[in-house]
C-alpha cells in the first residue's frame, strides 16, 4: 500500500492559501490539513459560504483532498491562547459553535475528517466535571457530524485535558464508541508522552484512525521538529501504519516553519518517501 500525504496550512501562515495549495500540489502533495483561522478560511467570516466554494474549487483543480483542522491559536479569544474550550465553565458554547462551523465546512469541502481537541482547563473544576462537559461538547457535534456525513477525529494532544490514546479511548467509550468519532494519531505526541513505542501506538489507534498527523520529537518535549531532528526511529512506523490498513492522509505538521515552508515541506516530503 502507498502512503498518501499532505502538509498543515498551518506550517504556511505567511502564505495566502491559494498560494499555499499552490505550493504543496507542486511538490506532490496529496492533500492538506486545513486549520480554519483568521488568515486561511475563516470560519467566521460573512462571505465564508463563497469562500469555501472557491477553496472547494482549487483543492478539486489541484487535485488535493483534505482534513480540517480546527486547532487556530487565537481565533475565539484574541488573549488566551486556544481558549475557551470544550472544558470552559464559560465559554463551552462558543467552541462548541466554531466545531460546528467545521463541521459544515468539512461536509462541503468532502473533507477525510474535522479534527478537535479537549483543550486545557483552567480553574480547578474536578475531573467528573470536566469530563461530562466534555462528553457533552462532544455529543452535540456528532449530532451535527452524523447529518452531514463528516468523520470526526478526535486529538490526543500534549499538556490538554485528554492528551494520550488512552484518554480517547475512555472519551469514545463515554460517547458510545460512535463509528464516526475516531482518532487523529500525532506520530510526535505518541514519542512526546506515550508510554508505549510509537509502532505498537499506530497498531493500538489502528482500527479508529481517522486522521494521521507526522513530524518528528523527543521524549517529554512537546516541540514539532524537522525529520531527523527528533529521536523517532520512522521505518517501523511507516510499517506499521501501512499495516493497519489506512488510506487516509498522513500530514507533516510543522507549525513554526512557516518562514522556510516551502523548504520544510519539500524536505519533509522528501524524507517520507524514502522511509516509506
Amino acid at each position: 500500500m502507498t502512503l498518501r500525504f499532505g502538509y498543515g496550512t498551518n506550517g504556511f501562515s505567511d502564505h495566502r492559501l491559494d498560494d499555499a495549495l499552490a505550493v504543496l500540489a507542486g511538490l506532490g502533495y496529496d492533500g492538506v490539513a486545513l486549520t480554519l483561522d483568521v488568515r486561511h478560511l475563516d470560519p467566521f467570516a460573512p462571505d465564508l459560504p463563497r469562500a469555501v466554494d472557491r477553496v472547494a474549487a482549487r483543492l478539486d483543480e489541484l487535485g488535493l483532498s483534505v482534513v480540517v483542522e480546527t486547532g487556530a491559536r487565537y481565533l475565539l479569544d484574541p488573549w488566551r491562547k486556544h481558549q475557551p474550550t470544550l472544558l470552559s465553565e464559560d465559554g463551552a458554547d462558543r467552541r462548541v459553535d466554531l466545531l460546528l462551523r467545521a463541521v459544515r465546512v468539512a461536509a462541503d469541502l468532502g473533507a477525510q475528517a474535522m479534527s478537535f481537541w479537549s483543550g486545557t482547563a483552567l480553574g480547578s473544576d474536578p475531573p467528573d466535571v470536566l469530563w461530562d462537559r466534555l462528553t457533552r461538547g462532544c455529543e452535540q457535534v456528532l449530532r451535527l457530524a452524523d447529518e452531514r456525513d463528516v468523520t470526526l477525529a478526535f486529538e490526543p494532544e500534549p499538556g490538554m485535558f485528554v492528551d494520550t490514546i488512552g484518554g480517547y479511548e475512555r472519551l469514545a467509550a463515554r460517547l458510545g464508541a460512535p463509528p464516526r468519532f475516531g482518532i487523529m494519531l500525532d506520530i510526535g505526541h505518541c514519542r512526546c508522552l506515550e508510554p508505549e513505542p510509537v509502532p505498537d501506538c499506530v497498531r493500538r489507534a489502528g482500527p479508529r484512525l481517522a486522521g494521521v498527523q507526522i513530524e518528528d520529537m523527543r521524549r517529554g518535549v512537546h516541540e514539532h521538529l524537522e525529520f531527523g531532528a527528533g529521536e523517532i526511529d520512522f521505518p517501523p512506523v511507516m510499517k506499521a501504519l501501512d499495516e493497519t490498513g489506512y488510506t487516509g492522509l498522513v500530514s507533516v505538521e510543522l507549525p513554526r516553519h512557516g518562514h522556510d515552508a516551502p523548504g520544510a515541506a519539500r524536505r519533509s516530503l522528501e524524507f517520507l518517501r524514502e522511509v516509506s
